[in-house]
């Protein structure tokens, strides 16, 4: 799926439609962006910090997971770091592109439906996420999102560079 840049010049009819446009854009970048990797690179780490792309990809699918249902919701959930083992990313043999991509599509969708269906003023609810601190607003939580996924974007690209597939947007 492609989705067209959400360029400021095109109208949107709230702040929360310019999150979702840019948190939807990200996501299927980064789905495009591992996809065109070699199949060999999907699991095999380019950097010293030895991530590998279908770790990132199931990294940030349990980042919107922890921040908007563990964290601004304050639902349980279970396992909100099941993305780490040992203290970094990991994914199990048994996990595909196919089966991250879908699980991180759903969460987007999740997530969507979290940021539209709310004021972005409301405050989250108190949880274990916050650490004791006081929640943040949902605008605070989108802000984080985006940050989280251009940050891991221009990651990926370094990596898409080295694989020798097209970088950038």
């Amino acid at each position: 799926m492609t989705i067209e840049f959400p360029s400021p010049t095109i109208p949107a009819d709230d702040r929360a439609e310019v999150f979702t446009r840019y948190l939807d854009y990200f996501r299927e970048t980064l789905l495009a962006k591992t996809a065109a990797l070699p199949a060999p690179d999907l699991r095999t780490s380019r950097l010293p910090s030895g991530w590998t792309p279908l770790e990132l990809v199931k990294h940030l699918r349990h980042v919107e997971r922890r921040w908007i249902e563990w964290g601004f919701e304050g639902r349980p959930v279970d396992d909100p770091w099941a993305d780490q083992r040992d203290d970094r990313w990991h994914v199990d043999e048994a996990e595909t592109l196919e089966k991250l991509t879908a699980e991180l599509r759903e969460q987007g969708a999740y997530t969507t439906a979290a940021i539209t269906g709310n004021a972005l003023d409301a405050v989250g609810r108190p949880g274990p996420r916050w650490g004791g601190g006081d929640p943040a607003t949902l605008e605070r939580v989108c802000f984080h999102l985006v940050q989280e996924y251009a940050r891991h974007l221009g990651h990926l690209d370094i990596v898409a560079e080295l694989a020798g597939v097209p970088t950038g947007e």
